[in-house]
């Protein structure tokens, strides 16, 4: 198996000084010298990239993850270790880096080209497209300190993929722009890994690293905490945050007027107050406690379901409705009941909102409060047969009808 990067124990440190003005000129001048401690970004890091592959780095804020893709790159040297990379490389990274925003987008499209290896001759044949790619041809002769954060990224990712480099290195690519340039990036990566490149990605998007993704590792604190099949290194990544999750009920944001509350959310007649089990495909009811302190006229209430990472999925509202809920004056119980929550197997977080008729204005709304675990149906599972991607359960059977 050929390999295009082989990261072979590298460590990488910080200082972290105790005072926050720590310039060279203060600390000449306070004729001492500044305090400080060592802060280890990496610790005796070491995995390779097979040839061909797109590869995930997946962890916390603060585990490492685009320190680690910098010492790939080149920009950061580590301090113990060695990397190599076999081929040509191109990295887009932090937002807006290769760029000057004093310089027009026309202008920085040549410069970043450069600073990824490309020559004069080659960034004029592959203008156009890069502009076109980008779709700011309206403001490509606009200084790109006028550009948005998705004008950046857009016209950064079309410069770096446009290279044809052997390597492609991406920070968080997807975070930023709207979804039609996120379905061309998506596109892109496919038609890059199609032709026998090598792509890595870093990405909070963990379900984004589990869709493209063929291996993966996970870094906590600087170290690999699990490594292999990218999968398997999700699915130990969701595991640890589900346990982090804490069981109180009460760990989501909470906003609104107040006037009205909802007091609680019971799922299957079990109190929401630690992680609930219910079965996936199975009919479920949600029990909406309200309470008050005015009276209310035909009130709303929503329900959102999201993936443990906080990717939106899905909701249901009740409309106003005077044979459901004409008025919410003191306390009130509401239930809605489905038919069957279509769900994969796993955790999930749901959300609550209590608005007035008109669904604008908020009395009460409960983000990501209460976690609920879904779990195969025994009885129609076939799981030995079919395998899901995604939070959807589409179902379904495979049948032979020639061989």
């Amino acid at each position: 198996m050929s390999i295009s990067i082989r990261v072979d124990g590298v460590s990488k440190s910080y200082r972290k000084y105790d005072e926050r003005n720590q310039s060279l000129k203060a600390a000449v001048l306070r004729g001492r010298r500044a305090r400080y401690e060592e802060f280890a970004a990496l610790q005796d890091i070491s995995f390779e990239v097979p040839k061909g592959s797109i590869f995930g780095l997946i962890g916390d804020n603060g585990s490492g993850k685009s320190t680690l893709l910098k010492c790939i790159a080149g920009i950061l040297t580590p301090e113990a270790g060695r990397i190599a990379v076999d081929g040509s490389m191109a990295a887009l990274l932090e937002l807006g880096a290769g760029f000057h925003p004093e310089l027009s987008g026309r202008e920085n499209v040549f410069l970043n080209a450069a600073i990824l290896g490309m020559t004069k001759r080659q960034t004029e044949d592959r203008f156009d497209e890069i502009v076109a790619f980008s779709g700011l041809e309206d403001f490509i002769d606009a200084p790109v300190r006028t550009y948005s954060s998705g004008m950046y990224v857009r016209l950064g990712f079309a410069v770096a993929v446009h290279t044809d480099p052997d390597i492609l290195l991406l920070d968080e690519i997807l975070a930023v722009g709207d979804e039609d340039f996120q379905r061309k990036c998506m596109e892109k990566i496919s038609g890059i890994h199609s032709a026998g490149k090598t792509i890595v990605i870093v990405s909070h998007a963990v379900s984004t690293v589990a869709r493209l993704c063929e291996s993966a590792i996970l870094l906590e604190h600087g170290r690999i905490v699990r490594q292999g099949n990218a999968d398997e290194v999700v699915d130990a990544y969701l595991e640890e945050a589900h346990e982090s999750i804490p069981d109180d009920g009460d760990h989501g944001k909470r906003w609104g007027s107040g006037e009205a509350r909802i007091e609680s959310l019971v799922i299957n007649g079990h109190e929401g107050t630690s992680a609930t089990t219910a079965v996936s495909g199975e009919p479920i009811a949600f029990r909406f406690s309200c309470s008050s302190s005015v009276r209310i006229e035909l009130p709303t209430l929503g329900l959102g379901v999201f993936s443990i990472d906080g990717v939106y999925l899905g909701g249901v509202g009740l409309k106003p409705n005077g044979s459901i809920f004409p008025v919410l004056d003191g306390k009130a119980i509401v239930d809605l009941e489905l038919d069957r929550l279509d769900l994969v197997p796993g955790a999930y977080l749901l959300s609550a909102n209590l608005l007035d008729q008109h669904a604008v204005h908020t009395y009460d709304a409960r983000e990501k409060f209460l976690r609920v675990d879904l779990v195969p149906n025994d009885q129609t599972d076939n799981s030995d047969r079919l395998f899901e991607v995604g939070p959807l359960r589409l179902g379904g059977h495979w049948r032979a009808i020639s061989q």
